[in-house]
């Protein structure tokens, strides 16, 4: 009889635990869905700077059990719960000991577990009737049979009431002390374990609703703690020193006071989460902003607008991101959010506007990619129509030939139209169409006035064509938020290319001092046509900066002019970044593909014996143009300047700009005239080739030679040319691609860059050259 009793037993026990068990692993909703989430969006050290209201009016953050300090998590238990770990949801000596003081007349005594609190909380229950404590019972029992332990203290600990409409101690961190779980003292911890017990006596910062002489001293903040922390050396004894850290006053914000930084980041990373469901899911958004960095372009902007307001200056807008990943560091949509004169409230980083002559760098980046220019190559800035269309510059005038890299810093219209005209694979449009410009209407929409600011683009948009520049050419769109994982950045602009446009950028001079920025700072301003938007943007260390001054009604403004608005508070911002120490100037290497050259400084070639001044300028061997420079040349003049004969008295050699009868005709045109050379004199006692005159003899490669080179050595062939003289330059071209220079007798030593056929040439100072035919195959 008593073993059938007993297999009768444990047949009910094996039974019930495999209804408990299906009970378990019966599909159900995670307890976080019952609840919608608040937003909270953190700057990259933590501190908040939004939270939104869940869609139930709530502040409520849903955190992980693994986000929250295990001290809070096991003093909620050691002062709500202690037998949390151990019963079914219910506690039943609690619950007979509570209806028993109850009964006796003295004060209530409560009896819910963590369990029948989910429970009440969870199904809306009213618990102060028989029946709505029944139902509360039968709830948590039905919430232990489905959840785990761990399930059902982290709902708890989000659920929680604080006070008002915070709840959960997600929110509460992040409402009250203004930090995160995790981050919170050892006060702070005991002091939210005690609140929700009792929200309106024990936590200031809601206690206008209470008076203060309702609040029994048993009740205060202060008297729980004490009975928290007894409790607490009980079970963790070795906390003990800790006493005085443990029952140190805190400060609790009032909720008024909650966070409201970078709002016009906040409102736009709150848009974009609205598609985020509000149960369930991850509400944190951690940016990578910086609040020094942001608190710099804030004041910055405030400074520069009340500086220029007699200018009509009211509003500006800055974004500072980080070049390497995009991310950014200080987003600011307007002079003032709060400003409704300003129409405050309006993002100006994501608005679309004419950039002016922003996008120049981009212009002349390409045609360094594409060998049609280098720094120091000569260009004409002269009247021209392309069509229908013909360019001007912004102040109305024309300065003739002009190097490259002047052209550029100096903005002129003439020349970056001239290069966008020969842009090929890709063009401009194309460029932007793949660095992520949206709403591009056609290129023969725009034609060549897009180089000029013919299409509108976004600050952020903007701030990543910069950063693909200060990324080594790999495009680089702005980062929101640094959960979002970085793509593969595709390679839009050669590193090169890309290094070569900073160093011209850099020569930029700063408007207070007529001087390039130190440390160099690679800057290029814009104004928008009709003086409705002033430009900024380039590289400050390794972020990149771009600045906008003007009215969000598109008022326009004569004031509105990139060097006269934007660059000073650019630049404000620059030396503010520095002197702050939150910039450095990176160490920047030259790409093993670019050179240093030396040409002549006029012409911007090769220089021939003759030219008077050398500069350096950036060369990517192979791509960029070159020759040897013939503008220069040595004239017999007698003492009036005229010309002369070699021997005759008083006779000596004088050196002359030679330029095409065009380019003169334009430094005429500017203003800038040439010294004109003597017509030349045909003399009689002209001597032949003296030999120091000789042209190059090449003697390495062998004529008619076949060089076998393997794949994947050092794979050189050595160049070397006899020269009359051992000092004078030869210059070496393969299939008129420059490769290098020497002098006689010493050797170059060359990679060809495939197999096939090519044409040698080593050219010397005066211009004169040998070449010879070499053949190239590449074995593995």
């Amino acid at each position: 009889m008593k073993l059938l009793v007993r297999s009768r037993w444990a047949i009910a026990i094996a039974l019930g635990l495999m209804i408990l068990m299906g009970l378990r692993l019966a599909p159900k909703p995670a307890l976080a869905e019952h609840w919608p989430s608040s937003t909270a969006i953190y700057a990259q050290d933590g501190s908040l700077l939004r939270m939104s209201l869940a869609s139930d009016g709530q502040y409520r953050v849903w955190t992980p059990l693994e986000k929250m300090p295990v001290r809070l998590v096991q003093a909620v238990q050691l002062y709500e719960d202690q037998w949390f770990a151990w019963h079914p949801g219910i506690n039943p000596v609690a619950l007979v000991r509570a209806a028993l003081t109850t009964a006796s007349g003295a004060h209530k005594q409560g009896a819910s577990t963590l369990t029948m609190q989910l429970a009440r909380k969870m199904y809306a229950l009213n618990t102060r009737t028989v029946t709505g404590k029944f139902q509360q019972i039968t709830y948590a029992l039905w919430l232990e049979a489905r959840y785990s332990k761990r399930e059902i203290l982290q709902a708890y600990l989000n659920i929680a009431p604080y006070g008002r409409n915070v709840e959960g101690v997600g929110a509460a961190s992040l409402v009250f002390f203004h930090t995160a779980a995790e981050r919170l003292t050892v006060a702070q911890i005991m002091a939210l374990a005690v609140i929700p017990q009792n929200p309106r006596a024990r936590n200031p910062a809601v206690q206008a609703l209470v008076p203060l002489s309702a609040i029994k001293p048993h009740q205060t903040q202060q008297a729980a703690r004490a009975r928290l922390w007894k409790r607490w050396v009980v079970a963790h004894p070795a906390d003990a020193a800790m006493g005085a850290d443990a029952l140190a006053e805190v400060k609790l914000y009032a909720p008024s006071a909650m966070p409201f930084k970078a709002p016009h980041l906040a409102d736009l990373l709150l848009q974009k989460s609205a598609a985020i469901p509000t149960t369930g899911a991850n509400r944190y958004l951690t940016t990578a902003l910086g609040p020094a960095f942001q608190h710099t372009l804030e004041r910055s902007i405030v400074q520069a607008v009340a500086a220029q307001s007699h200018m009509g200056v009211h509003n500006a807008a800055a974004l500072l991101v980080e070049a390497t990943t995009g991310d950014i560091k200080a987003y600011v949509g307007s002079a003032n959010y709060f400003d409704a004169g300003i129409e405050g409230q309006v993002n100006g980083v994501t608005a679309k506007r004419s950039p002016g002559s922003a996008l120049k760098p981009l212009v002349y980046a390409l045609a360094v990619d594409q060998g049609l220019i280098h720094p120091r190559s000569v260009l004409k800035d002269a009247p021209i129509t392309f069509g229908p269309f013909t360019p001007e510059n912004f102040d109305g005038r024309f300065v003739g030939p002009i190097a490259a890299q002047d052209a550029l810093v100096r903005s002129r219209n003439v020349p970056a139209v001239s290069l966008a005209a020969q842009l090929n694979a890709p063009s401009l449009h194309s460029f932007l169409q793949s660095a992520g410009v949206s709403r591009l209407k056609s290129e023969r929409h725009y034609g060549l006035a897009l180089a000029l600011g013919g299409a509108e683009v976004s600050m952020e948009e903007l701030a990543g064509l910069y950063a693909t520049l200060a990324n080594k050419g790999r495009y680089t769109p702005v980062r929101y938020t640094t959960d979002v994982q970085p793509t593969q950045l595709p390679q839009l602009i050669s590193e090169e290319a890309a290094f070569i446009t900073l160093r011209m950028l850099e020569q930029n001079p700063r408007p207070d001092t007529q001087l390039p920025a130190s440390p160099p700072t690679a800057w290029k301003t814009g104004t928008s046509w009709g003086f409705h938007d002033a430009w900024t943007a380039g590289v400050v260390g390794n972020y990149v900066l771009v600045v906008w001054v003007g009215n969000f009604d598109n008022t326009a403004n004569p004031a509105f002019v990139g060097i006269q608005t934007a660059a000073p508070l650019f630049l404000r911002i620059a030396d503010s970044l520095r002197a702050q120490g939150l910039v450095s100037a990176p160490q920047v290497l030259p790409p093993a593909g670019v050179r240093q050259l030396e040409v002549c400084a006029a012409s911007g070639d090769l220089p021939n014996a003759a030219c008077p001044q050398l500069a350096n300028t950036w060369f990517i061997p192979g791509k960029s143009p070159i020759r040897v420079s013939t503008l220069h040349r040595a004239v017999w003049v007698d003492a009036q300047g005229q010309a002369a004969c070699a021997g005759q008295p008083g006779a000596q050699l004088q050196v002359f700009e030679f330029w095409p009868s065009e380019l003169a005709l334009l430094f005429r045109q500017a203003g800038l005239p040439r010294r004109v050379a003597p017509r030349e004199l045909i003399c009689n006692n002209a001597t032949p080739l003296a030999s120091n005159d000789e042209p190059p003899r090449i003697t390495s490669p062998q004529r008619g030679a076949v060089y076998q080179l393997r794949l994947g050595r050092n794979a050189q062939v050595p160049l070397v040319a006899d020269a009359a003289s051992p000092m004078r330059n030869i210059f070496w071209f393969a299939n008129d691609a420059f490769v290098g220079k020497t002098q006689g007798g010493q050797a170059l030593l060359w990679t060809p860059p495939a197999s096939g056929g090519y044409t040698l040439r080593a050219v010397d100072e005066a211009g004169a050259s040998d070449s010879r035919q070499l053949a190239v195959e590449f074995i593995s």
